[in-house]
């Protein structure tokens, strides 16, 4: 089993995790944000005033929404977004709901009255966005949707996202291979997360398929949230503290579950989502074993150019699946570990 990194480095990755601001509040993201690093300048509460007005030469306006405002794969995927934006004269407003839908609704709203022309549609919760696609879809704002799918799909122009079942499977996959004998695991999924669900659906599928008995003996909502993560890693490692895996929904849940793991001494191998730059660099040396990897970079220059394809009057794909792949200490260093794939 692989040794625990030093405590310091263990910090410097939950710090970054807190404070790495989603691209929802970014007024200026880089098209490559790195993962966990500081979020970007302004607020997208803040960059309000600056952005009524259209872009300069008279471009256009469009919205974006995503569900966690500190998550940083929306960090890069809003930079990717606004490169492709920006690059055709136009403005982005980006806003964070936090995690809330409630909130989500009201800033969708607020976009509207704003007059966007765009909608880059990322739900909080899938059912319960729907009366903001209600208003978008009253106010004739067509709807492009990324990573993560509403709960009626018909709203959207178009959607772009990740292989999120396929990138819980490669995890349960390499599991099974490394732990033939089995063993008791904890899942820290997420049930208003489609794609965390999936994530997971895809884990458990995997683990079923390959023969080797795994009994699912703890399964808590960490919300896809790094310090959620770790408090429900740990309530269960203490009620279950010879699990052979953990399975987070996503990499800073996976993170916690790693923080709690090292803080109990205990050494199950954990497995994440997302191909994190803070987890790549976790993995050739500690008790994070794999992440399913995703290209936040992908998925945001994707669904902005169907945008301006859609707009130009091509005919779209309704869903464009972004590959996913499992990222281990085996092939790291094919992808590095500073920035997103």
């Amino acid at each position: 089993m692989k040794k625990k990194i030093l405590s310091a480095l263990l910090c410097t990755a939950m710090l970054a995790a807190v404070v790495a601001g989603c691209g929802s509040k970014q007024a200026e993201a880089p098209a490559e944000a790195p993962a966990e690093e500081a979020p970007a300048e302004a607020p997208a509460e803040d960059a309000g005033d600056d952005a009524e007005a259209p872009a300069k030469s008279g471009g256009r306006v469009f919205g974006y929404t995503c569900m966690d405002g500190t998550n940083p794969f929306f960090v890069a995927l809003e930079g990717a977004i606004r490169e492709v934006v920006e690059s055709h004269g136009d403005t982005l407003i980006s806003m964070d709901p936090g995690n809330d839908s409630n909130t989500q609704i009201d800033q969708i709203e607020d976009l509207i009255s704003r007059g966007v022309e765009i909608m880059f549609v990322n739900p909080v919760d899938a059912d319960g966005i729907i009366p903001a696609l209600d208003a978008l879809k009253d106010a004739d704002i067509p709807m492009f949707g990324f990573d993560t799918q509403v709960g009626d799909m018909s709203y959207l122009v178009s959607y772009a996202g990740s292989d999120n079942y396929n990138a819980g499977y490669v995890c349960g996959e390499d599991l099974a291979k490394k732990v033939p004998e089995g063993g008791d695991i904890l899942v820290l999924d997420s049930p208003t997360m489609q794609s965390v669900t999936d994530r997971t659906d895809g884990f458990l599928k995997a683990i079923e398929d390959s023969g080797v008995t795994f009994n699912v003996v703890g399964q808590q909502d960490a919300q896809g949230n790094q310090q959620l993560g770790n408090e429900k890693a740990t309530d269960l490692l203490t009620a279950h503290p010879d699990v052979v895996a953990i399975f987070g929904g996503n990499d800073p849940t996976a993170l916690g579950a790693y923080a709690a793991a090292d803080a109990a001494g205990v050494t199950p191998l954990i497995y994440g989502v997302d191909g994190s730059p803070d987890v790549k660099k976790l993995l050739e040396d500690t008790i994070m074993e794999g992440t399913g990897a995703q290209s936040p970079i992908t998925i945001g220059k994707t669904i902005a150019e169907t945008a301006y394809q859609w707009l130009d009057g091509e005919e779209v794909e309704a869903f464009i699946p972004i590959e996913t792949f499992l990222i281990t200490a085996d092939n790291v260093g094919d992808y590095g570990v500073d920035g997103w794939q």
